[in-house]
């Protein structure tokens, strides 16, 4: 399981390059790196494979969020150009989707807003099930991705966001 991430809000006029190169050299450059870090032993693996973290919002659009959902778009595109360098080499790449995922990070978030309990709330409405994603159901995705179950699957995006992907709930 490959993930490294940190967030960024703003539009495209919003954030500075400096900011750029701290998301995009953390989110995207810093998971390469991991990658080629460990390929040697993958290739040398006989049932080798990497799950990447991206993110929902590489999937669709979501506001205030560009620079975010650059980099995790880039971490998709990239998991599926490894997918297909290392075809080969017998090493699978998929990536995981996750939606707004109850963490230490967003406890964090909530936490400092003004309003604790209605920034909660207001997360929660936006998910289609109208709770956040709970850390262990992206576990199970992930440990289902890099485990033998899946030896077919290379090259996927497995969202685990409720629906927000691919669903329409009017609120």
């Amino acid at each position: 399981m490959n993930s490294a991430g940190i967030g960024a809000a703003g539009t495209v006029l919003e954030n500075d390059v400096e900011e750029w190169q701290r998301v995009l050299g953390i989110n995207v450059i810093g998971m390469a790196n991991v990658v080629k870090a460990c390929l040697p032993h993958l290739i040398a693996s006989p049932a080798a494979s990497v799950v990447n973290v991206s993110s929902a919002v590489a999937l669709t659009g979501f506001p205030n969020r560009v620079l975010y959902t650059a980099s995790k778009g880039a971490v998709l595109s990239m998991t599926r150009a490894m997918a297909v360098d290392h075809l080969a080499d017998g090493v699978r790449f998929n990536a995981v989707c996750p939606g707004t995922t109850e963490t230490p990070w967003i406890g964090r978030l909530l936490g400092d807003s003004v309003d604790p309990a209605a920034a909660r709330e207001a997360l929660e409405a936006r998910q289609p099930h109208h709770r956040l994603i709970s850390a262990e159901e992206v576990a199970e995705a992930v440990a289902y991705l890099a485990g033998p179950r899946s030896a077919s699957t290379n090259g996927v995006a497995l969202s685990v966001d409720a629906g927000i992907e691919s669903l329409y709930v009017a609120h």
